[in-house]
């Protein structure tokens, strides 16, 4: 039988390894708690590795980086005996070192639990990993791969990322751009969010889902369970989110799995970077393109406030009991008349457009229908053009559809910030997106919004570069932060 290989803890009789009590203050050594060497040479976490693991408590106190301890270490009698059991197989130093910066591996978080974020770059995404990063961070470490390392549409993909990673629980706000094709809507809205349960069942761990009110009929104060008849004719994304829920309740009941879905409205909030929604809206009244009102007086829909989802994810996470297996409202307690919030816009910029004149639907949809024919030709002598995707839900325009709050107000968590609306938060949006759309040169520097150039020196950029530039040379002024507190001091000790 093969004698088990000692790790360095076991070999110095340190009391510092995975299983020793840390009584009078004297704490585990990094080799027995570091986890991303597992398994080399035999060893248990880093326990024959330890000389590339910093801050090691060899001789009884703390030693620095691999690069300040190398010498000392190659002249330890553990290392010496790793190097003769392993003889020709001893890994070298800076393969290891590798492995520990190697970010495709899972991270040493021994205390926290890790989830998986697919979709982080989106407005919600985006909200969730801001949160989980600054406010979670005692608890949480999130990983939020691209499309580039985990493609929702190949399965080998995800499983060869979730064998590297096998995370605490996985949330999907990834959707596929909303005029996609057939093709791709299907495979990345329905098969990768099967593919992400199937893999949250094999690990027995919580899948959390983010769907849509496109799966809704219209009408008022809908309960969680009016769903649209799944048909041929729904649009591609309303479809593909539809088949997804179903789906989804369907592994609950057969295979078990531990779903949560979470059922937004329209979403508004600050860092929406790809314009698109409530905030394709807002950009056109800013441009002054909407002329007249294409709505009808009275057409309302529920709200959801960007900001307050990752605590309500946070909270479901932690309540699984409760929340497993349930499809949530997570919506504004109060909808919005969408003709009074685009008065309200027009009003807070101050400008005369659109006009109080309400188109009707089938004239909407006769300009849309002449318009696309238009915009088609164009395409076709090579100027690409194309309507916002939001333009598929222009019947939805006409339309009230607003989303009961009873299920999420009757829950443990209850209702949050119920006198939130998208009217409390509209200045606050106003001012954030019209300073970055004139950055960005989408709208004129028209609006009486704060601007700020916190360098004075933009000015200068524009009309007279070379004497800004010169000044820069010379000191004369210093755009620059002074970075100089960076600077290594040599004589500092290294760790």
């Amino acid at each position: 039988m093969e004698t088990r290989k000692q790790n360095c803890w076991e070999f110095n009789r340190c009391g510092r390894g995975p299983d020793d009590t840390e009584e009078g203050g004297q704490e585990r050594c990094p080799a027995a708690t570091e986890q991303r060497l597992a398994g080399v040479h035999g060893g248990t976490n880093s326990g024959r590795a330890c000389w590339v693991v910093a801050g090691t408590h060899c001789g009884g106190k703390a030693q620095g980086t691999h690069a300040a301890k190398q010498g000392g270490c190659e002249q330890c009698a553990f290392y010496q005996q790793v190097a003769r059991e392993e003889g020709a197989n001893l890994q070298r130093s800076f393969a290891l070192l590798a492995r520990l910066k190697n970010s495709a591996r899972r991270p040493d978080i021994s205390e926290k639990k890790l989830g998986v974020l697919i979709g982080g770059s989106g407005l919600i995404g985006g909200a969730l990993m801001h949160y989980f990063k600054t406010e979670r961070t005692d608890a949480f470490e999130l990983l939020s791969p691209n499309s580039k390392k985990l493609s929702l549409r190949e399965p080998g993909d995800i499983k060869h990322y979730f064998r590297k990673y096998r995370p605490d629980f996985i949330i999907n706000c990834a959707i596929a751009a909303l005029d996609s094709d057939a093709q791709l809507t299907y495979e990345t809205n329905y098969l990768g969010c099967i593919n992400l349960a199937k893999v949250a069942m094999a690990l027995k761990i919580p899948y959390i889902q983010f769907s849509s009110a496109a799966t809704l009929p219209n009408g008022e104060n809908l309960t969680e369970e009016q769903t649209l008849p799944l048909r041929a004719e729904l649009s591609n994304y309303a479809k593909s989110k539809l088949m997804a829920e179903h789906t989804l309740r369907h592994l609950n009941e057969t295979g078990g799995l531990d779903y949560s879905i979470i059922k937004l409205g329209v979403v508004y909030g600050k860092h929406d970077h790809k314009v698109q929604g409530f905030h394709r809206l807002l950009l056109t009244i800013a441009r002054q393109s909407l002329l007249v009102m294409m709505t009808g007086r009275g057409v309302k829909h529920s709200y959801t406030c960007c900001r307050k989802i990752p605590p309500f994810v946070d909270y479901i996470l932690a309540h699984r009991d409760e929340f497993s297996g349930q499809s949530y409202h997570f919506v504004d307690q109060e909808p919005v008349e969408l003709s009074r919030l685009i008065l309200a816009i027009k009003s807070a910029l101050r400008i005369s457009v659109p006009k109080e004149i309400y188109l009707s639907y089938p004239l909407a949809r006769f300009g849309t229908n002449c318009l696309k024919r238009i915009l088609r030709g164009l395409n076709r002598i090579g100027i690409e053009a194309r309507l916002p995707a939001e333009m598929m839900f222009m019947e939805n325009f006409y339309a009230t559809q607003t989303l009961s709050t009873a299920k999420l107000q009757q829950s443990s968590y209850g209702l949050p910030e119920p006198e939130t609306t998208v009217f409390t938060e509209l200045p606050g949006l106003l001012a954030y997106y019209l300073t970055r759309w004139e950055h960005l040169n989408l709208v004129t520097a028209s609006y009486n919004v704060c601007r700020i150039d916190p360098l004075k020196q933009t000015d200068g950029f524009c009309r007279n570069p070379q004497q800004l530039i010169e000044a820069v040379h010379s000191g004369t002024i210093d755009p620059l932060a002074d970075f100089e507190e960076l600077r290594q001091d040599e004589s500092a000790p290294q760790g």
